[in-house]
């Protein structure tokens, strides 16, 4: 018998007109991630360098954009090699990588930003003890938080992945996601379908606990101007990146599992990027442009640089 390890291979949906535009599409994804890495850096080291902004928001969007680095990683680079020599496979162990990666960056996103919700809360809404409640240590711990349950999750749903038997070995989407993966069983995915309901479960309880602390938000706001100033200056660019959040995740999770064959499959491609494109893009450049203190000191560091 042969004892070497065996290695499934699968195809991944090559884009539309890739013969004729792979060029195009690759400088385009190019730039693209040159952009995402040069906001999330930049942002990153502004924030860790200014003595000043080294306060709980500050450091919880610090960890916001080193996540994004860390699950664009996850996409670009595989895709872009991809692109250059118009090859659209993948192993399966790379497979369940790239799943581990963009998932947990996509779920730490998301525990990132309750977290920084409950920052907003204890700020707006418990001002006086926000230096007691929010300290170095406590701080600490929620960024431990973030990552330790993505990576939990992330480790035990790839697990349950390695365990099933393939009868199908082509992922339609550009990269791979843990239901195309499942989809591709010929077996029971009873566990598999349990693990991501609790996952499901305890993410809902989180979006549950953000919406009960934005209600308390706006009770405060209304018998305080200092309350309303706070809101309008840290919580909308936080809401801001919940809303772009959510709706990327939804798009996602739907073409993922109730992806048509009615809708158009350019449409199907679009919407499963959103989740890779609008949160790493988007969402640092709004808080550099909405929070006075970020926009102050990068500016400042800007004007470093060219001297």
């Amino acid at each position: 018998m042969d004892n070497r390890t065996y290695f499934a291979i699968y195809t991944l949906m090559e884009p539309s007109g890739s013969k004729s535009y792979r060029h195009i599409y690759f400088t385009c994804f190019l730039l693209l991630y040159a952009l995402i890495l040069l906001m999330n850096i930049w942002l990153s080291v502004v924030i860790v360098l200014e003595r000043a902004l080294h306060e709980p928001m500050y450091i919880f969007l610090c960890n916001l954009c080193v996540n994004y680095l860390y699950g664009s990683a996850g996409f670009y680079p595989k895709f872009l090699h991809n692109l250059i020599l118009d090859s659209y496979v993948i192993p399966s162990f790379m497979c369940g990588l790239q799943t581990f990666v963009i998932y947990s960056s996509a779920m730490c996103e998301c525990t990132t930003l309750a977290v920084m919700s409950y920052d907003r809360h204890v700020a707006i809404c418990q001002p006086l003890n926000y230096h007691s409640k929010l300290t170095k240590n406590t701080c600490g711990i929620l960024i431990l938080f973030c990552w330790t349950v993505p990576f939990l999750c992330m480790f035990i749903g790839v697990v349950l992945l390695n365990r099933i038997a393939v009868c199908k070995y082509h992922i339609d989407k550009l990269y791979c996601d843990n239901w195309s993966m499942v989809k591709l069983s010929c077996e029971s995915v009873f566990i598999n379908n349990l693990m991501a309901l609790i996952v499901l479960s305890f993410y809902m309880c989180l979006t549950v606990l953000i919406i009960v602390s934005y209600i308390k938000f706006i009770v405060a706001c209304k018998t305080s101007l200092e309350n309303r100033r706070k809101f309008w200056q840290t919580c909308v660019p936080h809401l801001f990146s919940l809303i772009n959040c959510g709706f990327t995740m939804f798009f996602d999770a739907m073409c993922s599992r109730y992806g048509s064959s009615n809708v158009p499959e350019n449409v199907n491609v679009v919407f499963s990027l959103l989740m890779l494109i609008l949160p790493p893009l988007f969402n640092p450049v709004v808080y550099v442009l909405k929070l006075k203190e970020i926009r102050k000191r990068t500016l400042k560091s800007c004007v470093n640089t060219m001297e």
